[in-house]
């Protein structure tokens, strides 16, 4: 007898396995007990007939409570209508412990209630699905940027200060200096790509922002890539690479878990390089024909950026954004000097803006003079600028927020189901 894992049933038909699990739920019908078992690799029905098992079994089955633990000994049986295509018929269980009065039953429970129990609802079948799917989004993530020549770079979590301004983020002390948690390794990553070539980051980012919409999370991760010698229109093109080769390997290794959650799949399918691409001025254009009050030199909202997607079936560049409202690092267009090289990759279905990027300022002057005009202290950041005095070159970059990634991908309405334990405005526990 093995024991092995539910995902692994397929390769013990017609065998006895022993399986370590929990039960999810059950239903009896006479003589027969149905069990259905969970193990964190998958589900199956374990199927306990009494004229086939010895009475302290039958018993043991009887008395299992949802989330009870044990050890479950049967033979693996093929069965079509299974949603694994197997069954287990049992001969012996090991309790382990009964679970008492467990809080989340099978019916419907409030948000709230649900997340101050987030530790037990990952437990349910589409939590599970969501989980798979966002470590399925990492691995191809980590995969197509090992496979491109990439070199994955940590940068710190606590930094001096933001070039972005302090407002967003989260304060503490080191020793005897100010410090904060990072809102972005950006920086960071132009110091690596100019060691490296071409860089990526993945790690946590905090904002501080008193946000209560879908999209937004306090601690979320961020992928943020960084190319030495890539222009901006190269950059797009990776871009559109990524996210396809991230999709696509969602869609091939994630069918149970998309049909779990009810995703539509030929929606994702459909999600293959190349991306259309609208220029800020045409968005401003489509958004008036649509009857929408936006005047050029505002920066998109959430309505604006759905209005946009709607009109295309796979993600949308939006380029060319105004400098005014955009980071002070991004490199002016040549002929035109108040737009930047930039894009903002906006998702279909409402999800919004998954990507944001663009080729940074390689002058040296240039960035000394944005510097000035947007009165940051030159102290913290002096490495920054001795970027562009010690051999500067062309470069861009992006940052992609997983847990948005992961709402859009699995079809969610709201981010806080992305990330196991989420942290919001009003919510540390659990």
């Amino acid at each position: 007898m093995e024991q092995c894992t539910i995902r692994e049933v397929n390769r013990h038909a017609g065998h006895t396995v022993r399986i370590g699990c929990w039960l999810y739920n059950k239903r009896s019908s006479g003589k027969i007990q149905f069990l259905q078992l969970r193990d964190g690799t998958g589900f199956i029905q374990a199927v306990v007939v009494k004229s086939e098992v010895s009475e302290p079994v039958w018993e043991a089955a009887a008395k299992l409570t949802q989330e009870s633990s044990l050890y479950v000994t049967g033979e693996v049986r093929e069965d079509a209508r299974s949603q694994s295509g197997y069954e287990l018929t049992v001969s012996g269980i090991e309790t382990i412990q009964i679970s008492e009065d467990y809080p989340i039953t099978p019916k419907e429970h409030g948000v709230d209630y649900l997340m101050d129990h987030r530790h037990l609802w990952l437990r349910s079948p589409r939590q599970r699905a969501i989980m798979v799917i966002r470590a399925q989004i990492i691995r191809a993530i980590q995969g197509y940027f090992d496979e491109h020549g990439f070199t994955l770079v940590d940068p710190p979590i606590l930094t001096p200060s933001s070039c972005e301004g302090t407002t967003n983020l989260f304060h503490t002390k080191y020793f005897d200096e100010d410090a904060y948690l990072t809102q972005s390794g950006q920086l960071y990553m132009e110091a690596a790509a100019m060691a490296l070539g071409k860089v990526y980051s993945f790690g946590p980012t905090f904002r501080a922002e008193k946000s209560k919409t879908r999209r937004h999370l306090i601690e979320f991760w961020m992928i943020e890539p960084e190319m030495a010698f890539v222009d901006h229109e190269q950059s797009l093109v990776i871009q559109e690479q990524f996210v396809s080769h991230v999709v696509q390997s969602v869609v091939a290794n994630c069918r149970k878990e998309l049909e779990t959650l009810g995703r539509d799949v030929s929606k994702l399918e459909s999600v293959r390089a190349p991306f259309p691409r609208i220029t800020y001025d045409d968005a401003v254009k489509l958004l008036q024909e649509r009857g929408h009050a936006f005047t050029w030199g505002e920066d998109f909202g959430a309505p604006h950026e759905t209005e946009i997607a709607q009109q295309f079936d796979k993600p949308v560049f939006i380029t060319h954004y105004p400098a005014s409202f955009k980071a002070f690092y991004m490199k002016p267009k040549p002929d035109r000097p108040e737009v930047v090289l930039c894009a903002d990759l906006i998702a279909p279905e409402g999800y919004g803006e998954i990507i944001g990027g663009s080729q940074r300022i390689d002058d040296p002057v240039l960035i000394e003079q944005r510097f000035k005009e947007h009165e940051l202290g030159e102290d913290a950041y002096r490495w920054y600028l001795d970027l562009r005095k010690y051999g500067t070159v062309p470069h861009s970059g992006f940052g992609l927020g997983l847990e948005r990634t992961v709402a859009w991908i699995c079809g969610l309405e709201h981010v806080r189901e992305t990330i196991p334990f989420p942290r919001l405005l009003n919510r540390l526990y659990p």
